[in-house]
């Protein structure tokens, strides 16, 4: 039989005459059903049978069975598409897949029309929950029509505190950075920020306040003159590292708030002559496997835990027991490469020349 001119495929019937038992045991075998007993010499036969017809079970009726589609939601805004933060998709995926579950991903690249009619879409298709990521670490308003199923934002905070929220450890991540160079001898710290404090993005003040800690519990006085705002990119992390420099007393370490602001402090040490690590030692922040690795040297960097996280959240869904506005912090783990060294001394600070 055919509609539109498409076959519509194997029935359930089928199944049952190439099996040579009823459309009901079929129907119980192929669903799992709970209570159902067939002997393992049945439940194969079905199961061969359905395999060599090419049947498909109707996810449709198994919505109306259980009340909820065999998938987990995910929306996301540039997720997909970043060059590291795709592994947060990495990660909830395998986690879904571990529990019979398939994720339905949908990157809307910032379109709020965009997002609404893909929640609509996958609230429509009664999936058992939805994940609302972020590619980086901000405070976000979600939809209220997520209220309507278990919801999770990854990646992000619940402005509204209404959803769980699994975000990195922003502060514990930039206490380990700098005290990654204190625990190497240095004194002078330069901080390269990714952004204004007063935009109060977690990762800028959070960050800051963990280099901020990491110094008083070595009794190291800030000096606001080491701290750039920066602006996340491999031209602010080049020039700000050029400022610090042509200091009276440079830095002989920096602690730079992502990979590319570090790629842009290798580039300017070099146009000075000065070497990593053995004049200036860097750190930086999210192992960005392009870019960490392949610097020379590699970079010794904290590692945003964007598997872990997806995976967690994908958790949350399946046990629906997190309580509404909890925020979950995952530690940023150190990830030493050949970027950190003692101090030695700079040569405007050998003459005491700016």
């Amino acid at each position: 039989m055919t509609r539109h001119g498409f076959r519509t495929g194997p029935t359930m019937n089928d199944v049952a005459a190439a099996a040579g038992v009823s459309q009901a045991t079929v129907s119980l075998v192929l669903n799992d059903a709970g209570g159902a007993r067939f002997s393992e010499e049945t439940r194969h036969r079905v199961h061969e049978a359905a395999q060599q017809l090419g049947y498909r079970t109707n996810a449709h009726a198994k919505v109306l069975r259980d009340g909820v589609a065999g998938m987990i939601g995910f929306v996301g805004d540039y997720v997909a598409t970043a060059p590291f933060a795709g592994k947060i998709i990495e990660g909830a995926q395998a986690r879904a897949w571990e529990a019979g579950m398939l994720l339905l991903t949908m990157n809307t690249g910032g379109d709020h029309e965009l997002e609404a009619a893909s929640l609509e879409a996958m609230l429509s298709h009664k999936v058992a929950g939805v994940v609302y990521a972020s590619m980086y670490h901000r405070v976000v308003d979600v939809p209220d029509v997520l209220g309507e199923v278990p919801a999770v934002v990854l990646n992000a905070q619940d402005r509204s505190g209404k959803f769980p929220s699994i975000a990195p450890s922003e502060v514990l991540g930039g206490f380990t950075a700098t005290k990654q160079l204190i625990d190497a001898g240095h004194r002078r710290i330069g901080f390269i920020n990714i952004g204004r404090v007063e935009d109060a993005l977690p990762a800028v003040v959070g960050r800051l306040e963990g280099y901020r800690r990491a110094l008083d519990q070595a009794g190291i006085a800030f000096d606001d003159e080491l701290h750039c705002a920066g602006d996340g990119h491999e031209d602010g992390g080049y020039r700000n590292t050029l400022e610090l420099m042509a200091s009276r007393n440079p830095p002989t370490a920096l602690f730079c708030g992502n990979d590319r602001t570090a790629w842009g402090a290798y580039q300017a040490l070099a146009s000075l002559g000065l070497s990593v690590p053995g004049d200036v030692s860097v750190v930086g922040f999210d192992n960005q496997e392009s870019l960490a690795p392949y610097l020379r040297p590699g970079l010794t960097t904290l590692e945003l835990p964007f598997i872990d996280m997806g995976r967690r959240a994908v958790e949350l869904i399946l046990a629906d027991t997190q309580p509404p506005g909890h925020t979950e912090l995952f530690e940023c783990p150190l990830v030493q490469r050949q970027s950190v060294a003692q101090p030695s001394h700079l040569p405007n600070q050998r003459t005491g020349t700016a």
